[in-house]
């Protein structure tokens, strides 16, 4: 009876053996590294032919180089990792330097002096914690997983840990309350995470790269991260905040690169689970209660061999369910008296500013409108007679001489859609609540596959984040800050990287890389509100009719309607945006002499394909244009402004083109010149069909 264990491991080998065929898997093309150096005697004489090992101490993985005349030897491209450095030759102690440690874009210079003796002696040297890379020009530091897991980061995202370094500006002006023209709202990965839209170095918010194993998972609308892969997958990222090398390009801000753990030779994992609870929270001083807030953030990891030495795989999996109650803040709305038509506490509202600048009554605008008031109130209106005014006491005097509005004035909508208005639940007139949840499921994992084979060092990686976000006030897509309005938002992004490096020869190295990347997303899918027709709220609607035409029926609600200082309705915008991103890059490098070239290019191609719902049903705006009061105007049925349009899908293309040309020389031992020139064509966006 096998045992359980044995069960796993071949589902394990048998899910990669599927993916191995049609991978040709992938290596990272520019998120590894590089060691070069010189080997020399006593006394400073170049030792040529000693053979250089590079080991992987957690997959045992080796390569080997041999010195040339100049004793230089060179390693370069070497996965994320520790490594030991082992030089023999003959007639010299063997050499071993341990925990030298390869980060994302590092460049590493370890210089070797053998000892003259038997080989059964080993010369052993422990790298320190400290490594200065001096032949690397480039400005970034590295953030290691062990430091990501060991602070308390809310939310588990990395890109809250990008200010950390300097020349990041901590905040951002582009976050997912913000609003924003239709089909270029803002997109938060996971549903609520930081997209890492920050500006560097005084770049623009939308001017940085963000690489996830070397491929590009830019979201190309707002330009933050597409994807956040689970903290604790993650092994390290960088931010190159300045004076890139040529390899880099199309960017001007920072270039943010995460490399994720890979298996090794061991099984190792680990399972967590972080709770935030109701009950260990405090009541919001200006909410009357307390909010609800559970939050569980669970899952784990899992790697090791498929085959010791050669084949390598490493899943992770992290769940998200939040629970809370979001604080609306103090609103002012309307008082009891005012939704009764007694409007006398807004007595200072029905004013207005003459050319001068001082303050006199608001008055009634036109003819029309003077007759639709004199029907509705029962006694004659004229056009520019005075709403109101402190002195006026008779219906000859002014409209409204008791600062009340009949129900007989009233519009059929406002009768209708009043009940929508919440009354004041604080003593200053305000309403505020924290009863309504906004809740968010969110589940993202990936699976990772490394092989050192005769093709090369391979390696494969397949990212898939699904969420669903129930927000009860869709202020960024147009809709109410009061409750009985919720919106659902919507997301998936998934990931593939495939590519492989090959070592040519002692002196040349190839990458390969491939990835696509596809970002769906569904935001402000209209609920709360939905299935009242705009006929049964008092609206006229139809062709041929001077009312309301719906155009998207299957949404038509609760007409969106804004005051001054909130919103009722269902919302008026719906973004569904789904973008694709094709990367294909090569990079060819050789080592010449002290010279260490590499040459590449890079292509992808974007594609944005946005459907819009922007007021497909209309919206009114009320700011109080005609009585000086908005809500007056509201009972009156006098909007200042009424919205509705009609757009057609989007389909956004662009493709991308970046060729380079770079050399590392070490003009002496204590001296290298890095440099290289880059060419990029960045095509203007056109759409699919013109």
């Amino acid at each position: 009876m096998p045992s359980a264990k044995s069960i796993f491991l071949k589902i394990i080998a048998a899910a990669s053996l599927v993916l191995l065929p049609p991978l040709a898997l992938v290596t990272r093309a520019g998120v590894g590294g590089s060691i070069s150096g010189g080997v020399k005697d006593s006394s400073g004489a170049a030792i040529p032919q000693a053979t250089v090992t590079a080991t992987n101490t957690s997959t045992r993985v080796q390569q080997a180089t041999i010195t040339d005349e100049r004793g230089t030897y060179s390693f370069l491209s070497l996965p994320v990792g520790p490594y030991d450095i082992e030089v023999t030759r003959a007639g010299f102690k063997p050499y071993k330097r341990t925990d030298v440690v390869i980060d994302a874009n590092s460049t590493l210079v370890v210089d070797v002096t053998l000892e003259i003796g038997e080989r059964t002696d080993t010369v052993t040297v422990s790298e320190s914690a400290v490594q200065v890379e001096t032949v690397n020009s480039q400005m970034g530091e590295v953030v290691t997983g062990a430091q990501m897991t060991t602070v308390p980061l809310d939310g588990r995202s990395f890109t809250d840990l990008l200010s950390l370094q300097p020349g990041v500006v901590p905040t951002t002006s582009i976050t997912s309350s913000t609003v924003q023209d239709v089909g270029a709202s803002a997109l938060s990965p996971s549903g609520d995470l930081n997209p890492g839209t920050i500006s560097i170095n005084g770049q623009r918010e939308f001017a940085n790269a963000f690489l996830v194993n070397g491929s590009d998972v830019e979201e190309d609308v707002n330009m933050g991260a597409a994807i956040i892969p689970n903290l604790d997958s993650i092994a390290e990222f960088r931010i190159l905040t300045n004076n890139f090398d040529a390899e880099y390009g199309e960017f001007s801000g920072g270039q943010i690169n995460v490399v994720t753990k890979s298996g090794s030779n061991e099984f190792h994992g680990d399972a967590f689970e972080f709770l935030r609870n109701t009950d260990l929270d405090a009541r919001n001083y200006f909410s009357p209660s307390r909010g609800e807030f559970d939050q569980n953030q669970f899952g784990g990891t899992l790697g090791g061999p498929i085959r010791k030495t050669k084949v390598f795989f490493f899943a992770d999996y992290q769940g998200t369910r939040s629970t809370q109650g979001l604080d609306t803040g103090q609103i002012p709305v309307p008082s009891v008296e005012d939704q009764t038509g007694n409007l006398s506490d807004l007595a200072g509202s029905f004013v207005t500013t003459d050319a001068a600048g001082n303050l006199i009554p608001t008055t009634v605008s036109g003819t029309s409108w003077a007759g639709v008031l004199s029907d509705r109130l029962g006694y004659p209106v004229f056009a520019g007679e005075p709403y109101y005014f402190p002195a006026c006491t008779s219906t000859t005097e002014c409209v409204l001489p008791t600062l009340t509005i009949p129900k007989s004035a009233w519009s059929a909508p406002a009768i209708n859609l009043l009940k929508y208005i919440p009354a004041p639940n604080n003593s200053n007139g305000t309403f505020s609540t924290s009863a309504f949840n906004e809740t968010l499921r969110d589940d993202k994992g990936a699976y990772r596959l490394d092989a050192n084979t005769r093709w090369g060092l391979l390696s494969a990686y397949y990212f898939l984040d699904d969420w669903s976000q129930n927000n009860p006030y869709p202020v960024a897509q147009g809709g109410a800050n009061v409750p009985g309005f919720n919106a659902l938002y919507t997301g998936r992004s998934q990931l593939i990287d495939l590519g492989a490096t090959k070592t040519l020869s002692a002196t040349a190295l190839n990458e390969f890389h491939f990835s696509y990347l596809r970002d769906s997303n569904d935001l402000g899918k209209p609920a709360g509100g939905v299935g009242v027709s705009l006929a049964s709220q008092g609206f006229e609607v139809g062709p041929g009719t001077p009312g309301i035409v719906p155009l998207s029926p299957k949404t038509e609600g609760v007409e969106s309607v804004a005051f001054n200082s909130f919103t009722i309705g269902t919302n008026t915008n719906e973004l569904k945006q789904a973008g694709n991103t094709f990367q294909v890059l090569d990079n060819f490098s050789k080592v010449i002499g002290t010279h260490t070239i590499k040459v590449g290019g890079e292509f992808h191609y974007d594609q944005i394909n946005v459907n819009a719902t922007a007021q497909f049903n209309g919206s009114f705006l009320f700011f109080g244009t005609e009585t000086g009061s908005d809500f007056a105007d509201f009972l009156l049925g006098i909007p200042s402004q009424y919205n509705q349009s009609q757009l057609q899908p989007f389909y956004g293309r662009n493709k991308y083109v970046g060729l380079y040309g770079q050399d590392s020389w070490r003009v002496t031992h204590g001296l290298t010149l890095n440099y290289g020139l880059r060419w990029d064509r960045i095509e203007p966006w056109y759409e699919k069909f013109n």
